[in-house]
C-alpha cells in the first residue's frame, strides 16, 4: 500500500511496532458507521472481557435501562465495536450478532476488505486496554473510565501485518484463548461445587428442630479496632465483591492519601458487610490472609459471641433465606443504592443450631477459603497468560508456527496447574 509521508508521521503512535509491518493512522483503515434498527432488536453490550454479543446472551441483572432510546443505533455481526467509557478496561471487539446498542459506542466497519481482519483488529485495540495504553490518554470524567470516542481511535497510528497474517494471528488466538477459557470455566465450576456442598449442610441444619432463634445483637460483637492511621504507611484497604464472592484488596495505599473514612484493622475469621451493598449478597468471612487489612467505616464488622462460631453466620448470610434477611435490612430507592440499616439487622432474629453443628460448617468453610485461595492464584495465572498470548501474538514477537509445532500452550498450562 501507498503511504504519504503526512499519514506516516501524523496521529498518536501506538506501542511496540514491528518494522517489518505496516504503519498508518486507524481512520485510514475503518471508518466509523450509524445505522438504524428495528423495534424488536435486543441490545447488544461490550463486555470488559472482550466479548460483544446481546445482552441476553449473558445477564439481565445489573444494568441500567433507558427510558428511552435515544440515539441508539444498529449493530451487524462482525462489525467492530467499540465502548467510549469503557474500551480502556478492554470493552472493545468483534460483534458475534445482529441488534442495537447505545450512543456510547462507535461502530465501524473496513474500509477495504483486502486490507483489515476485523477479528485482528478486536484484538488490536483490546492488547491496547489490556497494556494501559487507552488509560494513559486520561480524559476520563468519571472514575476508572477514560473517554475514548472515535476521533481519539481513528488518531491512532497502528501497526500490522499484511491481511493474511492477520487472519492466522486472530484464528490462532480463538483457538488458543478457547482453550483457556475452557479451562476456566472448569475451575469456576469446580469451586462452585464445594459451595453447593456447604449450601446443603446449612439447609438441613438451619431446618432442624434443634435450633433456636436469638437476635443478631444477642449473638454478635461489632469489631471496633480503630486505625490510627500515619501518614508515611502504607495501608491496604480492602472491598467486598457480591453474591458472596468474597474480599478483595484495593491498591495499597499512603496513610496521608485515605480520605476521610475513618478504618478498623481486620483480623482472621471477622464477618465482613459491605454497608452499600449487602443486599446483592456482599458479604465475607476474613481469611488469614486478610489480616492486617483495613476496612472503612462503610464496611460493619463482626465477631460471633461465645457459643456462635463467626464462620456459621458467614454461611447463613450466603443462604436464600440469609440474603433475603439483609435485603429486607437495606432500604432505598436510588437504583443499587440500598444502605443497610444496622439497628435494623440487630432486631432479627437468627437461627442458631448447636455449636457442633456450628463447627462442622466451619470446617467446611475453611476448607472452601484455602481451595478458593489456590485457585484464585490459578486464574489469575491462566488470565495473565491469555494477556500475554494477545500481546505477543498482536505485536509480532511470538512464531505462531513454532508455538503450535511444540504444543507450548500445553506445557505452560500444565506447569500453572
Amino acid at each position: 500500500m501507498y503511504m504519504t509521508s503526512e499519514k506516516l508521521s501524523a496521529g498518536l503512535k501506538t506501542n511496540s511496532h514491528n518494522a517489518d509491518w505496516n504503519t498508518i493512522r486507524f481512520k485510514f483503515l475503518f471508518k466509523k458507521v450509524k445505522r438504524g434498527f428495528d423495534d424488536g432488536d435486543e441490545i447488544v453490550t461490550a463486555f470488559r472481557d472482550g466479548q460483544v454479543t446481546l445482552r441476553i446472551n449473558r445477564r439481565n441483572s445489573g444494568f441500567t435501562f433507558a427510558d428511552k432510546e435515544i440515539g441508539y443505533q444498529g449493530v451487524q455481526q462482525n462489525d467492530l465495536v467499540i465502548h467510549a467509557m469503557d474500551g480502556f478496561a478492554g470493552a472493545i471487539g468483534i460483534s458475534d450478532s445482529a441488534g442495537k446498542c447505545s450512543p456510547v459506542y462507535s461502530i465501524a466497519v473496513p474500509i477495504s476488505k483486502d486490507l483489515v481482519y476485523p477479528k485482528f483488529w478486536g484484538y488490536y485495540l483490546r492488547n491496547l486496554a489490556i497494556s494501559g495504553f487507552i488509560e494513559s490518554l486520561a480524559k476520563g470524567i468519571r472514575e476508572r473510565s477514560t473517554d475514548f470516542r472515535w476521533y481519539d481511535v481513528g488518531d491512532l497510528l497502528v501497526n500490522y501485518p499484511e491481511l493474511v497474517e492477520q487472519r492466522e494471528v486472530a484464528d490462532f488466538l480463538d483457538d488458543e484463548l478457547l482453550r483457556i477459557n475452557s479451562l476456566i470455566q472448569k475451575i469456576e465450576d469446580f469451586s462452585k461445587l464445594t459451595t453447593l456442598k456447604i449450601e446443603a449442610v446449612m439447609h438441613n441444619a438451619i431446618s432442624s428442630p434443634s435450633i433456636i432463634w436469638k437476635r443478631f445483637e444477642n449473638i454478635t460483637s461489632v469489631v471496633k479496632r480503630k486505625v490510627e492511621r500515619k501518614n508515611d504507611v502504607i495501608y491496604r484497604p480492602i472491598g467486598l465483591l457480591n453474591r458472596g464472592r468474597g474480599l478483595f484488596t484495593k491498591l495499597a495505599t499512603l496513610g496521608e492519601d485515605l480520605g476521610d473514612s475513618t478504618f478498623n484493622l481486620i483480623e482472621e475469621s471477622d464477618l465482613i458487610l459491605s454497608g452499600q451493598f449487602a443486599w446483592e449478597g456482599a458479604v465475607a468471612l476474613a481469611s488469614e490472609d486478610d489480616a492486617g487489612k483495613i476496612a472503612s467505616h462503610r464496611f460493619p464488622m463482626f465477631i460471633g459471641k461465645e457459643g456462635i462460631n463467626t464462620s456459621y453466620l458467614y454461611s447463613y448470610f450466603r443462604t436464600h433465606r440469609g440474603r433475603f434477611l439483609l435485603e429486607n435490612c437495606s432500604r432505598g430507592a436510588a437504583g443499587r443504592n440500598k444502605p443497610l440499616s444496622v439497628g435494623r439487622l440487630n432486631k432479627v432474629k437468627i437461627p442458631i443450631p448447636p455449636i457442633e453443628t456450628q463447627n462442622e460448617i466451619a470446617k467446611l468453610i475453611d476448607k472452601e477459603i484455602v481451595l478458593k485461595i489456590k485457585l484464585m492464584k490459578i486464574l489469575e495465572t491462566l488470565k495473565q497468560l491469555k494477556i500475554s498470548l494477545i500481546t505477543e501474538a498482536i505485536t509480532g514477537q511470538l512464531n505462531i508456527n513454532e508455538w503450535q509445532n511444540k504444543n507450548e500452550s500445553s506445557d505452560k498450562i500444565s506447569d500453572i496447574i
